[in-house]
């Protein structure tokens, strides 16, 4: 970047388990005290990438598409080359705000926030999938089907016997529903955790490496995820209600299949358990030995109790 002559204050951020993320702040060659504070993400050093993940440099250039729509998204200011000697990765912005969960969950600052924030999440949902697809980087298709084939394979290749996940996988086989009428663009990854808050709410919306073409549904289902309440009651992302988040989605212009968000709500489940399985065995092999990725592996059990509840509730 023209000007800057150093960085400073380079520290880790913990929690992320398939990419590095850094943050610095850019020190200017003139001013000294002038700082751009910025985050750096890349590729852990001799890992191998998600299977379903885009890519960091066509996740940059998505960010650059998000950002001229008016998604709220860091703005990226650099993608790394070859010659910089540091992997895949891109530079960006670095946004002021909360995306600690337990912050988020917790802090009395943002009480007023999460009032409603499961809205704003719906709201933010609508938005994205409101995005003309034929304007975005090329990105993979996907649907129920594939995920449920997909996912199956996985499990069978690195997963140890888990008849609970056996389970799931023919209860969502039953149940696969048509393709939809629309693919939209699907962040994939849309959850507490995911996302920044300030204290008027939602501010930022991070980590779109398995950004894909599918369900918009997909998103919903997935924001619904047990895991991502962090040990609270409150469905979505343990801050708010389904229906404060499909309100929120339809005031936006969007249309929600209940039926549909719960299957994804199902099957984003399983494929959370099947990554945890997939995480300790990458630790077990060596591949990436990241506190991250021992503590993420241990959580298949996690997922396994979900999948009975939801089940039976389903059933029920």
């Amino acid at each position: 970047m023209p000007g800057i002559t150093g960085i400073d204050g380079l520290r880790a951020i913990a929690g992320g388990a398939s990419q590095e993320t850094w943050s610095f702040d850019a020190v200017d060659a003139v001013d000294a005290e002038r700082r751009r504070p910025l985050i750096l993400r890349r590729a852990p050093p001799g890992s191998a990438p998600p299977a379903e993940a885009i890519g960091l440099r066509t996740e940059a250039r998505l960010l650059d598409q998000l950002a001229a729509s008016g998604v709220p998204v860091p703005h990226v200011t650099g993608v790394l080359e070859p010659e910089d000697g540091l992997g895949e990765g891109y530079v960006m912005s670095r946004l002021a705000g909360e995306a600690n969960p337990r912050r988020i969950l917790g802090d009395d600052r943002y009480a007023g926030a999460r009032a409603r924030l499961a809205r704003q999440c719906g709201e933010a949902l609508a938005r994205i999938h409101a995005l003309d697809v034929e304007r975005l980087p090329s990105l993979r298709a996907g649907g129920a089907h594939e995920d449920v084939a997909y996912y199956r394979q996985r499990h069978d290749t690195v997963g140890t016997p888990r008849p609970v996940f056996e389970l799931a996988l023919q209860w969502l086989k039953r149940r696969l529903p048509d393709s939809p009428a629309r693919r939209t663009l699907v962040h994939g990854d849309f959850r507490n955790g995911n996302i920044m808050i300030d204290e008027k709410g939602l501010c930022g919306i991070l980590d779109w490496e398995i950004a894909h073409l599918g369900d918009p549904m997909e998103d919903l289902g997935w924001m619904c995820v047990n895991s991502w309440r962090y040990g609270r009651e409150l469905p979505v992302g343990g801050f708010g209600t389904r229906e404060e988040l499909f309100a929120g989605y339809e005031a936006a212009g969007g249309h929600v299949d209940r039926a549909r968000v719960r299957f994804w709500e199902v099957l984003g489940t399983l494929k959370w358990g099947v990554i945890c399985e997939s995480m300790a065995v990458s630790w077990q092999r060596g591949d990436v030995r990241t506190v991250e990725r021992a503590a993420v592996g241990r959580r298949a059990s996690e997922a396994e109790i979900d999948l009975l509840c939801l089940i039976q509730e389903g059933d029920a």
